[in-house]
């Protein structure tokens, strides 16, 4: 698959941007696990017109990261290619992509995000603008529509071709659905499957397991597919899917022990990386680390998980796995 002429190898496997996850720490952590590229988390235009620090971080890329993808979003076209126009000369991404597809309230609430999905005539006219604004590709991720009576993705997917995007993204749900219930992933195979579709299409939601994966490729023949939610905690799934797609087999070579030394990185690159020093960047990867999904079946868990939620410095949350590790791991609890 490509992405203009941005090479992604076959079925590629991609990080999915998240606000307050995908930090630059995280994505060189899922780059090193196989993810085939990264993206940002989401950026605010009129934020980083004003130069607000928070957004400014948020565009720092680094080589060894590459390739990646800066993505930002707006409510109006000379906001948002100012804000492209910035992104490309400050922090040379080798991909620009629009965020048509965040649900939330405070952004979709006021026109941006998955609010452009009721104002599509506003969302051709940025994409349009963006795309004769800046040198690189650039890429669009949405919804299938604003709720289940207005799935326009099929028709609206022809239209953001037409605007000249290199490839598109597509997260199963509706913003009515926000997180909840499943992905539905026929909609996304018909807009693959349309003859009259020519970019790339990468599949997101629901992406949890090695098979799921294989299956979202081989059942609607997607070009790439993207992981959000499911790396939460385990930056190594990129390492599993890949495995499983290359293989056919489940890579058994990470054992608990690993994934706990992950985890452990995991910290310090946060800490490292984080602009508010020790306590930033505890503070950003500490619920990253609660919810992970290693810790599942551990017995009462609750009161450890509550001290890793308080935890406020790299000791205590090494303390803590290091508890875990020693009353744990030799149990059938943690696999």
């Amino acid at each position: 698959m490509k992405i203009d002429n941005i090479d992604l190898g076959y079925r590629p496997v991609m990080l999915a941007p998240m606000e307050d996850v995908t930090d630059k720490a995280f994505r060189l952590l899922c780059r090193s696990f196989g993810a085939s590229m990264v993206y940002s988390e989401f950026v605010s235009a009129d934020a980083l017109i004003r130069s607000v620090n928070r957004s400014l971080t948020k565009i720092s890329i680094s080589e060894e990261e590459r390739p990646v993808a800066v993505q930002i979003y707006g409510r109006d076209v000379a906001s948002m290619v100012e804000a492209a126009r910035m992104v490309e000369s400050q922090a040379h991404p080798d991909v620009i992509d629009l965020n048509f597809g965040c649900p939330v309230k405070k952004v979709a609430g006021k026109g941006a995000g998955s609010g452009m999905l009721k104002n599509v005539p506003l969302m051709l006219d940025i994409t349009r603008a963006v795309v004769d604004a800046v040198s690189l590709p650039v890429t669009v991720k949405t919804r299938l529509g604003w709720d289940m009576e207005n799935k326009i993705i099929v028709e609206l997917a022809e239209q953001l071709q037409d605007c000249g995007i290199k490839a598109l993204t597509i997260h199963g749900r509706t913003r009515s659905q926000m997180y909840t219930g499943e992905a539905d992933w026929t909609l996304i195979g018909a807009v693959k499957n349309n003859p009259r579709m020519t970019i790339p299409i990468i599949g997101n939601g629901d992406v949890t397991t090695p098979q799921r994966a294989k299956e979202c490729f081989d059942r609607y023949g997607v070009d790439g597919i993207m992981i959000g939610r499911a790396s939460f905690g385990r930056p190594w799934i990129f390492r599993e899917v890949r495995h499983f797609l290359d293989t056919g087999e489940v890579d058994t070579t990470l054992t608990t022990h690993s994934k706990l030394d992950i985890l452990r990185d995991e910290i310090v690159k946060s800490v490292e990386c984080s602009p508010k020093g020790e306590l930033g960047g505890i503070l950003h990867i500490r619920r990253h680390l609660a919810s992970s999904p290693l810790f599942k079946g551990i017995p009462d868990f609750r009161s450890t998980r509550i001290r890793m939620l308080r935890a406020e410095t790299k000791d205590e949350l090494f303390d803590i796995l290091d508890e875990i590790e020693r009353k744990f791991l030799t149990s059938e609890e943690i696999q």
